[in-house]
């Protein structure tokens, strides 16, 4: 949508070191500054609770925010309704304070499965009508952000006359950028958000962007306005057997379904270097105007051999 070249993003394995065992947080930071001297555009921590445990993301990316200087930091995906909306304004609004206004948030409503169902209860949000509660969440929070004193009732909260300080360091909070494949989630991402950030192929985001577009074009708003990105899962290895093998195990650990169900909805690459680059102009040429990068394992070698691939 924009007509600027790709940027490149990083997603930190804040899952993977839960599911090892290896849970310190030094490391984590210490990949997400190598990743900004490297020359990635971008750096990234997904959420969830207790479907698949990891990091906090607004605490994390605080710290990955104190420990850079210009990249951004975002969210891939944040489920927001997990959260009362009025502390995740005060909490977002710290976190942009703390990045100075370098912070993304990719926001979603999660899939429909048992785990996920789970998720809502162990923390008392009911999971029905939940695209409902998240639009009154994030129109709360925005409100906040905004600084304006609200008050709210619907099916959802209740709230009269709440005020969040400090708000953002960006003027009315940072930009939301919408998850989905769905018609439906292509047309909200259009109409209402600063941008649209799926996770399947390159064929699948390229007829997804033409609805996106003209949502945005109905709802007459600048094309510009909305940042067209896409998060993709990364195996390289000479050996193509091997990186298939890598890709499917990463898979099995990562969710609760079988690997070639996962990769049927989302956007991976497993083989060599060769091919890698051709892979990402695919979207690239679609309109992508952003890639997160997520690897599966060797998170060190990943990181300097795929931005030596995009910006030989």
């Amino acid at each position: 949508m924009t007509s600027s070249p790709a940027s490149f993003g990083y997603l930190l394995p804040t899952r993977e070191a839960v599911m090892a065992g290896q849970v310190d947080v030094p490391p984590m930071l210490d990949l997400a500054t190598r990743a900004e001297h490297l020359g990635y555009d971008s750096v990234w921590i997904g959420d969830s609770i207790t479907a698949r445990p990891r990091h906090e993301p607004l605490s994390m990316l605080a710290a990955v925010a104190a420990r850079t200087q210009n990249i951004t930091v975002g969210t891939a995906v944040l489920l927001p309704v997990l959260r009362d909306p009025v502390v995740m304004a005060h909490q977002v609004a710290t976190l942009d304070r703390i990045a100075e206004g370098r912070l993304v948030l990719g926001v979603g409503i999660g899939g429909d499965n048992p785990t996920s169902r789970h998720e809502h209860a162990s923390v008392g949000v009911p999971f029905e009508r939940r695209l409902g509660r998240f639009v009154a969440h994030l129109d709360i929070c925005q409100r906040l952000w905004a600084g304006e004193t609200v008050t709210h009732h619907s099916d959802f909260y209740d709230l009269d006359d709440v005020a969040v300080a400090p708000t953002p360091h960006r003027d009315g909070g940072p930009p939301l950028w919408a998850a989905g494949s769905t018609p439906a989630a292509q047309r909200r991402a259009g109409a209402r958000f600063d941008g649209w950030f799926p996770i399947g192929s390159s064929e699948h985001f390229r007829n997804g962007l033409v609805e996106v577009t003209a949502a945005a074009e109905a709802a007459g708003r600048e094309l510009s306005a909305v940042t067209a990105a896409t998060y993709v899962t990364v195996a390289l290895n000479d050996d193509a057997d091997a990186a298939e093998q890598e890709m499917n195990d990463f898979m099995a650990a990562y969710y609760p379904a079988p690997p070639e169900v996962m990769r049927s909805v989302q956007a991976t690459y497993a083989g060599p270097d060769e091919g890698f680059a051709d892979w990402i102009a695919d979207f690239t040429d679609a309109g992508a105007r952003h890639v997160v990068l997520r690897f599966a394992g060797r998170h060190d070698e990943h990181l300097e051999r795929c931005i030596e691939l995009l910006r030989p």
